[in-house]
């Protein structure tokens, strides 16, 4: 009965338990996206735009990674819908620190559009991304990065990322993520399946 009893509890988890197997490289993840923006003006103070965040990475190579993601947050807090939209794309390289964390540096080129009633803004420009990537527990990753935006519309903007992943399955995990920087704040809920 207890053989019995354990190869039930054994075959109920099994889709819960993840893997060690390092980290992935190749995925897809959207969730929600909350992204807070400091004006300047003492009349409009922080405006926060609601939304999707989409985005994926897809290994090349042993080191080398593709990455890109879009976003689409609304704002209609004056009466009509302004929208914030964001793209990102490029090239991502991994070298291994140890069996369980990774230094990784991207280079991406970055679009940011604002539509609102009546026009829109873009700015683009390029990023750098500097960090460290690693197992935490078999099923718990985190990650810190810095970002160095600038090149095109951008002014030499810094920011500072820190995020998490916890998987159930070798596929499906749960991602959260917050990105500050002078006069952005960016967080971020998800799920991402890993291949």
């Amino acid at each position: 009965m207890k053989k019995h009893l354990a190869l039930a509890v054994a075959l109920a988890i099994a889709p819960f338990a993840a893997s060690a197997d390092g980290l992935d490289y190749t995925y897809i993840e959207g969730g929600y996206a909350n992204v807070e923006i400091d004006t300047g003006d003492a009349f409009a103070g922080d405006v926060e735009f609601d939304g999707v965040q989409i985005r994926g990475s897809a290994a090349i190579s042993e080191s080398f990674y593709l990455l890109g993601g879009y976003g689409n947050v609304t704002n209609d807090d004056f009466g009509a819908d302004i929208d914030f939209n964001e793209l990102q794309f490029g090239l991502g390289y991994r070298h291994g620190l140890s069996e369980r964390a990774d230094l990784v540096t991207e280079v991406s080129y970055l679009r940011q559009e604002v539509d609102f009633p009546g026009g829109s803004e873009d700015t683009s420009g390029g990023r750098v991304s500097v960090g460290v990537r690693g197992l935490l527990a078999d099923n718990f990753e985190g990650y810190v990065k810095g970002s160095y935006t600038d090149g095109g519309d951008f002014d030499g903007d810094f920011s500072g990322t820190i995020g998490a992943q916890f998987k159930f399955t070798p596929v499906w995990g749960v991602v959260g993520e917050i990105e500050a920087g002078d006069d952005v704040t960016k967080y971020l809920v998800g799920v991402r399946a890993s291949f």
